[in-house]
């Protein structure tokens, strides 16, 4: 995907957090940011992961960041070493790239398993920026939200991950309009279904959510959920969108002279706003139906046992 502008901000020494950068986008991103010139501090839980984006980097100036974004000790502790590290400069970028996705139906959603899902994608998203923001406000920088198509139309067995979609959205539209007067730009980058390691990730912690409720309930659910899981991957593993669209859409956030609001990444992501737009809520519900097929005639069946 190319960007282009008239006006540019170069790369060189600016200096730019991007979290989640352990593997996926978030790695994609920092490598590709570094290649570019900026000073990237990549936001990582493990050493390991820490060594091995060191090895990776081709410009030696990457620099691992212990952050883990539920933990609000480490956060303000990678706050107060990136600004010791970019002194009077401040920091120029914000990548809010960290993030986890939890498939399930939500009657199978334990109210804790929902509550982590907002702590990673939501809470700690405003942690982050809440931290580094004097930083930022220092540089007149940028910071970038990375949501999802699923941000604008909710889909059946991803209401969790929908909802803080659907949140940060809205937290981002607030913090872009109370951070206009001081210089500083929000965007939001939005990703349709790229090939990542995380749907492996994904269908591990929907079959650990099926295990943890009760038969009862997940027999509903289970055909066309399991159905849903397999469709859902083998899209992405043929998505046509690659990683490196959607760093180079973050480069162009941090970049242009005047950035987008939202740079929606895939023909799936762009397709998923403009039918938000277009289309009455009982027509995109119509066309959920075939997701849930199979649960509607299991239910039914259920009941006439029953009688």
């Amino acid at each position: 995907m190319l960007f282009a502008h008239p006006r540019r901000f170069p790369p060189k020494d600016r200096a730019v957090v991007v979290t989640g950068a352990s593997s996926g986008l978030g790695r994609e991103c920092a490598l590709h940011l570094d290649q570019l010139g900026f000073r990237v501090f990549a936001g990582v839980r493990r050493s390991d992961d820490a060594l091995a984006l060191t090895a990776a980097s081709t410009s030696g100036r990457l620099r691992p960041l212990k952050l883990d974004v539920t933990r609000e000790d480490l956060i303000w502790k990678a706050a107060a070493r990136v600004s010791e590290e970019t002194g009077d400069d401040g920091l120029w970028g914000l990548v809010n790239n960290a993030g986890m996705c939890l498939s399930a139906p939500m009657e199978c959603l334990s109210p804790d398993a929902l509550r982590y899902q907002m702590e990673t994608n939501l809470i700690g998203h405003f942690a982050v920026t809440r931290a580094f923001l004097p930083q930022i406000r220092k540089a007149e920088g940028r910071i970038v939200n990375v949501s999802s198509g699923l941000g604008r139309i909710a889909s059946p067995y991803l209401g969790a991950y929908a909802a803080t979609q659907f949140a940060k959205e809205g937290l981002s539209d607030a913090l872009r309009r109370e951070l206009r007067p001081f210089g500083v730009a929000v965007v939001v980058v939005q990703p349709g279904a790229i090939s990542t390691p995380i749907w492996g990730k994904v269908r591990e912690a929907a079959h650990d959510i099926l295990s943890g409720a009760s038969q009862e309930v997940t027999d509903l659910y289970r055909p066309s959920f399991l159905n849903f899981l397999e469709r859902n991957e083998r899209r992405a593993r043929s998505s046509t969108t690659h990683p490196e669209s959607f760093a180079n859409a973050v480069a162009h956030a941090l970049t242009a002279g005047r950035p987008r609001t939202r740079y929606r990444v895939g023909r799936d992501a762009r397709a998923t706003s403009v039918l938000a737009r277009l289309l009455p809520d009982a027509v995109l519900d119509a066309a959920f139906d075939a997701v849930v097929a199979t649960r509607r005639e299991r239910a039914r069946e259920s009941v006439a046992a029953q009688s």
